[in-house]
């Protein structure tokens, strides 16, 4: 009786442990915290339909698609507030609108878990906790300024007034210092090269071996504001839009076939640099020092329901 009850026993308790033994701690997903019932109306501009989606929720999708999941936690941080104050913005200015934002960089780029699922594979659950983190320790916030919620734009070492870019002055997006950008960007100098008939063809001019480009305007911080291509006028905003650019401080120049163009920076350069954001919290500055920083004036408030 004794050897059945101790057969009995080695077969119940052995594939205990070899269970216990080989079980691999399964990691939960953080839940958001869903402090406000307020809806944002995302256009999806690969089918054209228009989601409803909760407002933090947005936000995490936009930090996975704005800023690299590496960079510190303060700098995603301070890129939910801001990403969270240009949201609000919009569903201010769209109310009577169809939709609030697209989901491109024409707003700001959104990525569903569907998509983020299928790119980041086994490091979801990592990734995506990393991103919820940011945004529930943010929940809500969103920058003021004099009592309404900023437009916050977000973009070589300094940033600009949005006044040379927007044509509208924004006392809380003026150029300052953002001297991490060179050691923290992979961006910062980069090389990109076009054929001349595509580059000719983009700027509606007719097709030469020449190029004779002249610089006819740059501002403090060295972006062109205006120039001349083969005596034909542009701004520097029309050739970073027209030709892709990474910022609107650059060089040309024709070699044969192809035109090479050497740029500094990345973005517009209006508002919050994102690599600056990374390079200062990488120095132990706070997301609320990284926001004070790029957006002058401003103070963070939080959204009530």
């Amino acid at each position: 009786m004794k050897k059945i009850i101790l057969f009995t026993v080695i077969i119940i308790f052995i594939p205990f442990v070899i269970v216990s033994f080989f079980k691999i701690d399964k990691k939960e997903e953080i839940n958001l915290n869903y402090e406000s019932n307020t809806i944002i109306r995302v256009k999806r501009l690969s089918s054209g339909e228009i989601e409803y989606l909760p407002f933090e929720e947005y936000i995490v999708g936009v930090l996975a698609g704005e800023m690299p999941i590496y960079f510190e936690k303060e700098a995603l941080k301070a890129q939910a507030v801001a990403a969270r104050s240009y949201a609000l913005k919009k569903i201010e200015y769209n109310k009577d609108n169809e939709y609030d934002v697209v989901d491109s960089v024409l707003n700001q780029v959104y990525l569903d878990n569907y998509y983020l699922k299928e790119a980041w594979g086994n490091k979801y659950v990592d990734n995506i906790n990393k991103l919820r983190e940011a945004v529930n320790d943010t929940s809500l916030e969103y920058l003021d300024y004099n009592g309404e919620v900023i437009d916050a734009s977000t973009s070589n070492g300094y940033t600009e007034n949005s006044s040379l870019v927007f044509n509208i002055d924004l006392p809380y997006l003026q150029s300052v210092t953002s001297m991490w950008d060179s050691s923290t960007s992979s961006a910062f100098r980069s090389t990109k090269k076009i054929s001349s008939s595509d580059f000719y063809s983009s700027l509606g001019l007719e097709k030469s071996n020449i190029l004779n480009f002249k610089v006819l305007k740059r501002s403090t911080t060295n972006r062109i504001l205006n120039l001349s291509i083969n005596s034909t006028e542009f701004t520097g905003r029309e050739l970073y839009d027209k030709l892709g650019l990474k910022s609107t401080d650059f060089s040309l120049k024709q070699d044969g076939d192809t035109i090479i163009i050497d740029t500094v920076g990345y973005g517009h350069g209006v508002g919050m640099s994102q690599y600056g954001a990374e390079g200062m919290a990488l120095e132990g500055y706070s997301y609320k020092d990284i926001l004070s920083h790029y957006y002058v004036g401003t103070s963070i408030k939080k959204l009530l329901n």
